[in-house]
């Protein structure tokens, strides 16, 4: 009678223990993180982890987060997608705009998981995407560009011939061209958003052609070495961080830069999750909502040019200016924007034009 009794409670402990256990972990949520470079990269995907790291310190034990990193954008985007939605995700972040249609595929087949695409345009019942308004921080790095350049030759290390890279090319040159009418935009299309190689190569040629400002939408910090690497006391190169501050290039060559600030959306919609509130959206901010940073200017920027930088910022978070007032032509002369209007989200979503001014053809 006694060792029945001793194994029943025996039994019930461990069912207590087990239940206990697993309610513990069933009320911890998933979190997973698809990233495009490595996490140092020092621009793109170091911001999105430190969005991820965020969200660890916000919600403590009440979330367990993973991530994957340098995953190329097609069928091993859905691969690792699918892989962290059987290991039991609730949320899936995926980073980059080549993971759009991998996101939209594998969450149909997950209609229990919640899925966040960057970049993109595209939404289901459990897709919600989510973008930052890039150009705005662009504007700001055109206007400084514009008044630092002293060959005025600006060299542009774009990515992909997608709207947001188009946009932001677009809002750098009319920005700069505005103080400066003299200003020339060469523009190199590396074809990646990752690769330290082709991008220091990339910011060699641009300065080897007489640039003196490297714009770069790509995600390493090697045209900052690059540009760091070619100015002598006679030759100085300026450049911007792109995603992340860069700081450690600064006061020269990097006289500011873009920050993508991910960590508030990223808390917001796993909290939704979380509590059960959350919905597809699609999302789209910038200087106003704190998305879109810039980077502290360095004294290398003169006073005025730096007071004149931070008045547009000042503008456009308090919705006074935007990047996009006509008069604006397209680049083959045709009239795009009338005096005083501004172009709608739609278009700029589906930008796929240069403004006049711009040479050069987009590549297919």
């Amino acid at each position: 009678m006694l060792r029945r009794t001793l194994l029943g409670a025996a039994a019930t402990a461990l069912v207590m223990t087990t239940g206990a256990f697993a309610a513990e972990h069933a009320e911890k949520t998933k979190v997973g993180f698809v990233y495009v470079g490595p996490v140092g990269d020092g621009g793109w995907t170091y911001e999105h982890d430190q969005g991820r790291l965020a969200v660890e310190a916000e919600y403590g034990d009440m979330v367990e987060t993973v991530f994957q990193e340098n995953v190329p954008e097609g069928a091993d985007a859905e691969r690792v997608m699918t892989q962290m939605a059987l290991s039991g995700a609730d949320l899936i972040f995926t980073t980059s705009f080549g993971y759009m249609d991998p996101t939209i595929n594998v969450a149909a087949k997950f209609p229990d998981v919640k899925f966040e695409h960057a970049t993109g345009y595209k939404t289901a019942d459990n897709v919600a995407n989510y973008s930052a308004r890039f150009y705005e921080g662009r504007a700001v790095q055109g206007y400084i560009a514009g008044n630092m350049t002293e060959t005025n030759k600006i060299g542009y290390i774009a990515s992909f011939p997608i709207p947001e890279v188009i946009r932001g090319i677009n809002a750098a040159y009319l920005a700069a061209s505005a103080v400066n009418p003299d200003v020339e935009f060469n523009i190199v299309w590396a074809f990646t958003w990752f690769d330290p190689a082709k991008e220091a190569d990339a910011a060699k040629a641009l300065i080897e052609q007489g640039a003196d400002v490297i714009l770069q939408h790509t995600d390493s910090t090697a045209p900052q070495a690059a540009a760091a690497e070619a100015s002598t006391d006679g030759k100085q190169i300026i450049t911007f961080g792109q995603a992340s501050d860069m700081a450690e290039y600064a006061p020269l060559p990097r006289v500011s830069s873009i920050i993508d600030n991910w960590a508030p959306y990223y808390i917001e919609r796993v909290g939704a999750v979380m509590d059960g509130t959350w919905e597809s959206q699609s999302v789209w901010q910038g200087i106003d909502k704190g998305m879109v940073e810039i980077g502290e200017i360095s004294d290398a920027v003169p006073e005025d040019v730096k007071a004149g930088a931070l008045d547009i910022v000042e503008q456009i978070r308090a919705g006074e200016m935007h990047p996009f007032t006509g008069p604006i032509n397209k680049q083959d002369g045709s009239v795009w924007l009338a005096e005083g209007e501004t172009a709608d989200d739609g278009t700029l979503l589906g930008m796929d034009f240069y403004v006049e001014g711009l040479t050069g053809e987009i590549p297919n």
